[in-house]
């Protein structure tokens, strides 16, 4: 994943582009870099990796490096960014929220253009760069953009930092959000609301799909109206949104807490308490315990101080250990009691294997999984919310291998909600991890959880269900 953070003032803009960035460090854990734009000192630009340190711990003592009135700061899961451009556009610096999926096939187009690429990591090709030539393509701004919209399969939404202010494009579908915010003689530009009340940013609005902006410290200018359709991402209210954020007006702990009252009133389940896996899973406990009428407690704890996300190291296996070493179990609660564990999702079960066997040998009783959204029965193709390099990393996949004999037969019907191969499926999920029962929230009552309109929901992962733009772009142009 990864989340972005612009801002642009009459007054200097470093603390509030440091704090800001810092407030979208849930959405990655790889890389970061700020860059600042100061009409004497020009562009300053930083980058660090963020893999054995956190984001404020890296970049605090190299503050007074930067000056400017504005800027741009990205928590990056892929690449190093920012980039700096120099083309006939100007001179610049580029962010991008962004999943690539043709990034060879667009770089053989190019090369044979006679462009080259300078930035490189891991002798890959930084798929930033890859887009800041996208958009030198262009005979403006926004022409490369939509150049952008065109060429990439997957999703890309970015920040340009110009000598003429900050322009924000979101993705052409809308996948990744990005929301206004607008203080006294200042404006930002973020993927979180969340940035927004700490630094006293009142939010104005959401970006549109494919609608490109330019924000100035005393106005917003439309440079392209948003396109039609929609498809922002239904993971982002399951998961990798804080709960403070709100996408297109819509909190994402109250949508984690309405599907979870619902998951609650229609369970009946016999259970003494429910906890939340810490962090996500939480949301959705207390609207569990709500709708199911069990007290919440916390049977489980993450011990914050010290351990990160536990998809940090590049190694499953030292995945694995930290995501069990960050959750501490209290087995005065847990002990002789029928406890119910909400989850965010289930993706390879590695970890809530672990955990169950865990919860058990502390003394419960009985321990259910209840899943605050459908089985992933699909990779997802547009975020990268996952370190999955293969559909069989997911476990609905293997299970489907195993009783069909190959992990693509009768998706639609191992993701269609209560149908026999669903049913089938979980009920291989809960014995495989050892679970006393699980359930997983129906996609009608997340999408309504949510409310918009399922169309305008990707929820490609749970029942393969979206498309890409450039199978729609006619209809926008």
């Amino acid at each position: 994943m990864g989340g972005f953070f612009g801002t642009i003032g009459q007054r200097d803009c470093v603390n509030d582009l440091f704090y800001g960035t810092d407030y979208n460090s849930h959405l990655g854990t790889k890389r970061a870099g700020l860059v600042t734009y100061d009409s004497e000192k020009g562009f300053t630009r930083i980058i660090h990796s963020l893999e054995r340190d956190y984001f404020r711990s890296r970049f605090e003592a190299e503050l007074e490096q930067f000056k400017g009135n504005s800027g741009l700061g990205i928590i990056s899961d892929t690449d190093p960014q920012p980039i700096m451009v120099n083309s006939h556009l100007g001179r610049y610096a580029v962010v991008t929220v962004a999943k690539v999926n043709n990034m060879r096939e667009i770089a053989e187009e190019l090369l044979e253009k006679r462009m080259h690429f300078s930035e490189m990591s891991q002798n890959n090709i930084n798929q930033t760069e890859l887009i800041a030539l996208l958009i030198n393509m262009g005979d403006t701004f926004v022409d490369g953009i939509n150049n952008v919209y065109r060429k990439v399969r997957g999703s890309c939404s970015m920040l340009i930092l110009t000598e003429d202010g900050i322009i924000a494009a979101r993705d052409a579908l809308g996948r990744t959000p990005i929301v206004i915010g607008k203080k006294e003689g200042t404006h930002c530009v973020t993927s979180e609301t969340t940035t927004l009340p700490n630094l006293d940013y009142t939010p104005l609005r959401d970006i549109g799909p494919g609608e490109i902006v330019r924000v100035k410290a005393d106005g917003i200018e439309v440079l392209q109206k948003p396109f039609s359709r929609c498809q922002i991402c239904s993971f982002l209210w399951v998961y990798y949104g804080f709960p403070a954020s709100s996408y297109e007006g819509i909190n994402t702990e109250h949508v984690r807490e309405t599907a979870g009252e619902v998951m609650g009133h229609e369970d009946d389940t016999l259970a003494d308490c429910v906890c939340g896996i810490p962090d996500s899973g939480v949301g959705t406990a207390l609207g569990y315990a709500e709708g199911h009428g069990i007290p919440y407690k916390r049977a489980v704890l993450k011990y914050t101080p010290t351990w990160p996300r536990s998809f940090t190291p590049s190694k499953q296996s030292r995945r694995n250990l930290v995501a069990k070493m960050k959750l501490i179990p209290n087995p005065a609660i847990l002990r002789d009691q029928r406890v119910v564990f909400c989850d965010d999702s289930i993706v390879r079960g590695t970890q809530l294997k672990d955990n169950v066997s865990t919860f058990f040998d502390y003394g419960a009783r009985e321990v259910h999984a209840r899943i605050s959204c459908p089985p992933l029965v699909y990779s997802c193709p547009f975020i990268a919310f996952t370190a999955s390099k293969s559909n069989l990393e997911l476990i609905t996949r293997r299970i489907i291998q195993d009783f069909e004999g190959s992990p693509d037969a009768n998706l639609q019907a191992y993701a269609t909600t209560d149908s026999p191969q669903y049913t089938r499926m979980v009920d291989e999920i809960g014995r495989r991890l050892g679970l006393t029962s699980v359930k997983f929230n129906k996609i009608e009552t997340l999408i309504k959880a949510i409310g918009l309109p399922k169309e305008r929901i990707c929820t490609h992962c749970f029942d393969g269900t979206s498309y890409f733009y450039q199978d729609v772009c006619d209809e926008d142009k």
